[in-house]
């Protein structure tokens, strides 16, 4: 499995072409061009400080010509809805038809799978198998395949898609936290899953509304998403298992008939509280979450840029002078940094350049890492230069 993409865009079935990929980021290089087509743009609109401003501009603009998709998911669930088994089969049957033409042309982003339906009633259970197998037995798959299942309630489910995947063993499965038990049985999902799982994604939306939470009081940054993402972390770390946070729903679509002014508004807006939620999830840890339109694509580059960019120098002069230090503690400025923050340095780098705001060729002179210290864990890196000295 490649390194963990920064997002995943989701699109329904019933809409699944073997161009959809090309169009999506095609659509996101638009809305961008249209509405951030200069970088005095990103200080309006996000508040990014002008130290980096025009960098981050020119990172956005040429992740967006060369990878605006990282991962994509066509969703045989929410973003299909409940149709006719003659539909479901239909859609099925063309998704596995348009996947092997993508795949032909290379048309696809370095991840790529299905949502499927919960495996928590025996209905909708039966409906995803089927919809799985018709895909499965037209379909030419890429490379990192992954399946998505939803609204998982106990292990077994999980257990049930692994059984269902036993033919098809390089396909990853993902999990999705969408209800109050799964929160507490995360360990028992993955160990489930057999050692396919590659990741666990929160549903926040179905989360909070199993818990009585109003729609009108939804938010990303709620008190019980918060509870939410911390055990995530805490039953998951170490486990290898990508954490990836939820949406926001509020998409940034222009009305039809409105001026300029208020096209922009209407995008900036809605720019801006999906800026500020991967903000909060990379805060919390949580490098990859959910694109629901092309056009919030360029406001979670943006996010993510800005988040790594802003803090690199500081980050530069801790890193080269602890590891002059081989390992002792060590102080810039206020700031204390021993082994725990020198290895909270070093994973701050890693994400830095799987996003793409850094090179990992720059490494060596940000750093004062290797090459090849760059790819191994800190206590490695310590123990060898101490014995170098």
């Amino acid at each position: 499995m490649t390194h963990q993409p920064i997002h995943t865009l989701y699109g329904g079935a019933h809409l699944f072409k073997s161009n959809t990929c090309i169009k999506l980021g095609a659509l996101a290089q638009r809305a961008f061009a249209e509405y951030a087509p200069e970088p005095g743009s990103l200080a309006a609109i996000f508040g990014i400080p002008e130290p980096v401003e025009a960098q981050v501009h020119q990172r956005v603009t040429e992740k967006l010509t060369h990878e605006p998709i990282e991962d994509f998911r066509i969703d045989f669930e929410d973003g299909f809805g409940y149709r006719s088994d003659a539909e479901e089969d239909a859609a099925a049957d063309n998704a596995a038809r348009e996947t092997t033409a993508a795949v032909q042309a290379n048309a696809l982003p370095r991840l790529f799978g299905i949502r499927i339906k919960s495996f928590h009633t025996e209905s909708t259970k039966a409906r995803a198998r089927r919809t799985l197998d018709r895909f499965l037995s037209q379909a030419a798959l890429p490379q990192n395949f992954v399946v998505t299942l939803p609204k998982i309630t106990g292990p077994e489910q999980v257990a049930a898609l692994a059984d269902t995947l036993r033919p098809h063993p390089e396909i990853g499965i993902e999990i999705m936290v969408e209800t109050p038990q799964s929160i507490f049985m995360l360990p028992q999902f993955v160990e489930a899953a057999g050692g396919r799982c590659v990741a666990a994604h929160f549903g926040a939306y179905d989360y909070m509304a199993s818990l009585g939470i109003t729609a009108a009081n939804q938010d990303l940054h709620h008190t019980a998403c918060e509870f939410a993402r911390s055990m995530m972390l805490v039953s998951l770390a170490g486990s290898g298992v990508w954490l990836v946070d939820g949406a926001t729903n509020l998409l940034p679509i222009p009305p039809k008939d409105g001026t300029p002014r208020e096209k922009s508004d209407v995008v900036h807006r809605a720019w801006k509280l999906h800026y500020d939620n991967i903000r909060h999830s990379l805060y919390n840890g949580f490098y990859q979450s959910w694109d629901l339109h092309p056009a919030q694509i360029p406001a979670r580059l943006a996010a993510v840029q800005t988040f790594f960019l802003e803090g690199l120098g500081d980050a530069s002069v801790r890193m080269r002078n602890f590891l002059a230090q081989a390992a002792q503690a060590t102080r810039v400025g206020s700031v204390f940094d021993d082994a725990a923050t020198g290895r909270g340095l070093l994973n701050y780098f890693q994400k830095t350049v799987q996003c793409g705001a850094v090179r990992e060729s720059e490494i060596p002179r940000l750093t004062g890492l290797t090459a090849e210290e760059f790819r191994l864990p800190l206590p490695q890196i310590l123990a060898a230069r101490g014995k170098a000295s």
